[in-house]
Formats: structure tokens, C-alpha cells, sequence
């Protein structure tokens, strides 16, 4: 009998967790409607840094896209309070944002002068709509004034409280291999004596390296534990391949050479830009270039004072010659302008007619940042390895998230960040 018990308590305790497992929300970065293009979410003051908010600070988040229509569409945006695995929290919505959990977007603008038509839509977080009241991971919803089941796009950004100093260092010099292919990072959390409890059971650390998801760490266990600052070093988990300089492109001139261009002509109805064809440097010397960490900058050089209402858009046709089909997984473009968009743009075909993968994408005018990672099958984290190179001289960008959960909160409180970049 008691075997019994014990065969169906198991039972059900999988059962459980198989349903745990298959109820998760998929809160990644999303574009849903093919109509939504060049999303951006920064901070006002800076667009080439991560996008966190200071609870009850002085900066705002900036939230930018267009829809292409003719005809304008009226929206509406929410937002969901995330945990540090960005699942939702236990909290009610009352709990962290003011009033109604909803805000029209009232700044939009047409495009002038332009072949593809266009509105371009505009809000800051927190405004008088909408005040968040608690740190922590937020998903934005935007959707139809009059369909909210009509979902646009969903997007991440963070609210830090800053109440512990988080403090990385990356070096080449790794627990692997000394100034070869790695980085490593390390990073002190500092607080007030006694402010923390408990940070074996507490923290939890996110470490990404050029805002990518697919390699991001979770670390929950220090090196060091003080009364005042804990250690997270000799982590290997902490170990990223170094990669390479992203590649850059500008279509800033529709009449004139950019950076990267082999041409752009006008078929109709809009124009066509086509890349200079790539080619692998995983074999290459490294190279420096400064580069904006993947991110793109919306620019049309041509147009009165620079507008961005005046850039227009184009098929950019991407090609990469590998020296034939690469076996064993597929290749896919990474940058900040592919983030959220469906798998059939960001993963490149194999044309067998010219022996190049390529990727044809609908961009606004402007200037950008990209790479290609190999993602081997079964695989969902991209490799540097195999096109681009890994060279510990490389430049990255690492950001390093710490959220607290205290005993008896129901929610994890981003506390603290830092931001490191390697070679520097």
C-alpha cells in the first residue's frame, strides 16, 4: 500500500511539473504584425547602453517604432511585472503601476516624402499615464485601441532600485586559455553591512554579453561571501567566447556611396540596397573597428535637418559566401534591428545558384551593426566560432543584472548592474 502511495505521489509530482514547465510565458521579445518595423527601447539620454530604468530616477525609457500603412492605427500599450527569469510575478497590477494599466499612444507622425508610407510612433515610460511603482523585469504589450487581443509586438526592459553597487571586470587571462579565444567575466556585489541576509539564497546574477539572450548566465552561487560585498569570480559559466567586431553597414543616401554598399537603386514600388557580399574572418587577423555593440541609428543624410520622418525604406539584400552549404546547423543575422522578428528573416538561406547565403530585410534608412552565428542543430545558442572568428582582443559589451528575492517577498527586486566592456 505504501508503495502505492509512493508510485502515485511521484506520479503526480512529474505530472505537476510537466505542466509547470509547458505554462511558461513566452515573454521574449516579439514582432507579431509583419507592419511593425525599426522598433527601438532606449533611454532618452543614451541610446548605446542597455535600456534599465532607475525607480524614481531622472531618465525615462523611450519606446520608437513605425507601422507601415497608409492609414493611421490607434494604440494602446500595457505592462506585465516580470520575475528574474522574465515570468510573471505574483503581484497585482495595482501593485506595480499607478491607476489603469493601460495608456494610449497619442505621438504619431507620417512620413514625408517617402516611397514606402509610414507612421512613426512614440511614448516614454514612466509619464503620467502610467507611473511604475516596483523594480523588476517588464514586458510591454502594444495592441489595437479597440482589439486588445490584437497584439502588435511585446518588448523587455528593466527598473533597477540601485540600492547594492555591482561591479564587473572582464579579462582575456580566463580559467581556460590565456589571451586565445575567451573572456571572462568576474563582478562584486557591495552592500550595506547587514543589508543582506542571505545571498546564497537571495541573489540571483544575469550576465549577457552584447544584449544577447541566447548566451546569457544565470549565476546563483558567489565565490565569496562578506558582510559587506559578495564574489563572483573563477566562475566558469562566466567564460564567453570572445567573438569578433560586428560588421557595419550605412544607407544613409540613397544617391550616394555608404559604408558596406554595393549599390541601392530604385525598382518599383521602393528601393533595393545591396550589401557588399561577406565572407567568413574566423581565419582573418583580428581587426579593430568601433562599433555600437549591435545596435542600428535611425539617419537619412539627405533629408531637410536630418528628419527621420524623411528616411525612407529599403530591401536590403545581405549576402555571406561560406565556400559552400555549411553542414550540421544554419546561420542566422544578429543585430538590434532583427531582434523580435520571426525566424524566416533572421535565419539566412543557402542560395546554391551563387553559393551564398542570403537574407533579404525590409530596413530603414540608416546606420547599423550586425554579425552572423552559426546555431548548430538541436542548438539555440549561436556560435562566433565558426564564421566571424573569436579573438580576446575583441571589444564587447557585458552587462551584469543582480536581483534580490528576501525571504517572504513575493516578487525578485532588481537591486543592482553594471556595465564592463572588455579590451578596455
Amino acid at each position: 500500500m505504501k508503495l502505492r502511495f509512493a508510485i502515485t505521489l511521484s506520479c503526480c509530482l512529474l505530472m505537476a511539473m510537466a505542466a509547470t514547465a509547458q505554462n511558461r510565458v513566452d515573454t521574449r521579445t516579439h514582432i507579431f504584425d509583419n507592419n511593425v518595423r525599426s522598433l527601438k527601447v532606449c533611454l532618452d539620454n543614451n541610446m548605446y547602453i542597455p535600456p534599465v530604468l532607475m525607480l524614481n530616477g531622472d531618465n525615462y525609457l523611450v519606446v520608437n517604432f513605425d507601422y507601415i500603412d497608409y492609414d493611421v492605427h490607434y494604440l494602446r500599450y500595457s505592462v506585465t511585472h516580470c520575475n528574474a527569469d522574465w515570468q510573471p510575478s505574483q503581484l497585482l497590477e495595482s501593485e506595480y503601476v499607478s491607476g489603469f494599466n493601460y495608456a494610449d499612444i497619442d505621438d504619431y507622425e507620417q512620413s514625408m516624402a517617402t516611397y514606402v508610407h509610414y507612421y512613426n510612433y512614440q511614448f516614454t515610460l514612466p509619464n503620467a499615464d502610467m507611473e511604475l511603482l516596483v523594480s523588476g523585469n517588464y514586458l510591454l504589450t502594444v495592441y489595437e485601441q479597440d482589439d486588445p487581443d490584437e497584439v502588435l509586438f511585446q518588448t523587455r526592459f528593466s527598473v533597477c532600485e540601485g540600492t547594492v553597487g555591482v561591479y564587473p571586470q572582464v579579462t582575456s587571462r580566463t580559467d581556460v586559455e590565456y589571451n586565445n579565444r575567451f573572456q571572462q567575466v568576474s563582478f562584486d556585489v557591495r552592500f550595506k553591512s547587514g543589508q543582506i541576509k542571505d545571498p546564497y539564497s537571495e541573489f540571483t546574477c544575469i550576465v549577457s554579453q552584447n544584449s544577447r539572450e541566447d548566451n546569457a548566465v544565470v549565476v546563483t552561487r558567489p565565490l565569496m561571501v562578506m558582510n559587506d560585498h559578495v564574489t563572483y569570480d573563477h566562475n566558469r559559466d562566466l567564460i564567453f567566447f570572445a567573438g569578433n567586431e560586428f560588421r557595419r553597414f550605412e544607407t544613409v543616401a540613397a544617391h550616394n556611396i555608404n559604408m558596406g554598399v554595393r549599390s541601392i537603386r530604385y525598382y518599383e514600388p521602393m528601393y533595393h540596397a545591396t550589401l557588399m557580399v561577406d565572407e567568413p574572418r574566423s581565419e582573418m587577423q583580428y581587426l579593430y573597428d568601433r562599433t555600437q555593440f549591435g545596435r542600428f541609428t535611425i539617419r537619412n543624410a539627405e533629408a531637410y535637418d536630418e528628419n527621420p520622418l524623411e528616411a525612407d525604406y529599403m530591401i536590403t539584400h545581405f549576402a555571406l559566401d561560406a565556400g559552400g552549404k555549411l553542414n550540421g546547423g544554419n546561420v542566422w543575422l544578429y543585430g538590434e534591428f532583427i531582434n523580435g522578428y520571426p525566424a524566416s528573416q533572421a535565419m539566412m538561406k543557402y542560395d546554391a545558384s551563387n553559393g551564398c547565403y542570403t537574407a533579404d530585410l525590409l530596413l530603414k534608412q540608416g546606420a547599423y551593426n550586425y554579425m552572423y552565428l552559426w546555431v548548430p542543430d538541436g542548438t539555440s545558442v549561436g556560435l562566433t566560432s565558426l564564421i566571424e572568428g573569436d579573438h580576446y582582443e575583441t571589444v564587447n559589451e557585458y552587462l551584469v543584472k543582480v536581483y534580490d528575492r528576501p525571504l517572504g517577498e513575493r516578487y525578485d527586486h532588481f537591486v543592482g548592474y553594471g556595465v564592463t566592456y572588455s579590451g578596455k
